[in-house]
């Protein structure tokens, strides 16, 4: 199993267009074996400490391999929404790990 954690930081304003990207890419996750563990949307008062920009949302994802996050990544249906992605996001860290 394979984990990918995602720190996203949406524009101002452009909240919907990402929400409406989500809405698209995310059931797309099941059809390469992926599973959306966690989708916060974290308040500033959540954070007990922080030393940069908080993030729009955080999400843990697990895959069964690589190669099935590799297909999601790819997968045409995903990618013929980027364009709502690459239009609302400032930029999205993105922490690949295991279970220790």
């Amino acid at each position: 199993m394979i984990y990918y954690t995602q720190l996203i930081f949406v524009k101002k304003g452009l909240e919907a267009d990402f929400n409406a990207f989500e809405a698209k890419v995310l059931p797309l996750l099941k059809d390469h074996g992926g599973d959306l563990m966690y989708r916060i949307r974290p308040h500033e008062n959540d954070f007990i400490e922080a030393s940069g920009e908080l993030p729009y949302e955080v999400h843990l994802v697990s895959f069964p391999g690589k190669a099935h996050f590799e297909a999601y990544r790819d997968d045409p249906n995903r990618l013929a929404f980027m364009g709502l992605k690459n239009g609302s996001i400032e930029k999205a860290v993105l922490i690949e790990g295991v279970a220790i």
